[in-house]
This record gives structure tokens, sequence and C-alpha cells, in this order.
């Protein structure tokens, strides 16, 4: 790892905590110590990583992911640590099961799927498969050839 390396992280960092709410900027803020209690790690390790001293381990670098809201998959490949391919996101057109599909592929979920799986009462679905059907492109643009949706 390059000190570019760690002062871009760095920023990027710095610049999701500033927009969280945590006062790092004035000496009396007290924005890395509630930083450092509500991620549950010690202050003398944000304090290290705003002055670009050293990168966070993988612990902190997770914890950090979770109060300041984004992936872990992000911070990992935003320290240098890991790329994307390294990282790959899954295809969301494609669920496990579907002809052709490999061990990581997925398919899209059916109307019906997702009002199953939202928790959608049995006697709503059929608005709710009416309604979210409004918001879907046309079947052969979802490039799907199971049976219609009985709102399509």
């Amino acid at each position: 790892m390059t000190t570019s390396d760690l002062d871009q992280f760095a920023a990027w960092v710095e610049e999701l905590i500033r927009r969280r709410g945590f006062d790092i900027d004035s000496p009396r803020g007290g924005g890395k110590s509630r930083l450092a209690d509500e991620a549950g790690v010690h202050r003398a390790a944000i304090t290290r990583l705003l002055h670009r001293q050293s990168m966070p381990d993988l612990e902190t670098t997770r914890r950090l992911a979770r109060v300041l809201g984004v992936p872990v998959r992000d911070m990992l490949i935003r320290s240098g640590r890991l790329t994307e391919s390294d990282l790959p996101l899954p295809d969301p057109q494609r669920l496990p099961g579907d002809p052709g599909s490999g061990p990581h592929e997925v398919r899209r979920l059916t109307i019906e799927e997702a009002a199953i799986g939202l928790g959608v009462p049995e006697e709503q679905r059929e608005m709710f498969i009416r309604i979210a059907g409004q918001f879907l492109p046309p079947p052969a643009a979802r490039g799907t050839d199971r049976t219609p949706l009985a709102s399509e």
C-alpha cells in the first residue's frame, strides 16, 4: 500500500464521517470519540486513520463500515486491500436454480415471489401484483421466458 492509497482512502472516510454528522474538525467536538464508541473501536484507530498514519485493521474497517452506512465491500475496495474482481457482485437478473445458472448466479424474482418474500398478506397480493407490475418493463425487456404474471 502506498501513501497515496492511504491518503485517498482516509479522505474518502473523512468525508463519510462528516456527512454522517460526526464533528471531527473542532478539538472539543467529540466526533472522533463518538465515532469510536459507536463503532466499538479504539479512538486511536480513528485518529491514526485521519492523520494518515495507518490503515485500520479488518475488524475496525468492518465496524466503521456499519456505523458509516457503507458496505464493507466498498471499504475494502477503497482501501486498496481488494479489487472489484476480488469481490464480484452477483448478477441480479438470475436466481439459484435457473437453468444454466452457476453457483453464484441468480435469477430475477417474479412479482408473486417478491410479494410472498415481503410478507404481503394473501388477500392483498393480487392488488400488490397489479400495482407493482405497472412499474416493471414489458416481459420481453425483462428477459424472462417464464409464465407471465397474472397481471401481465
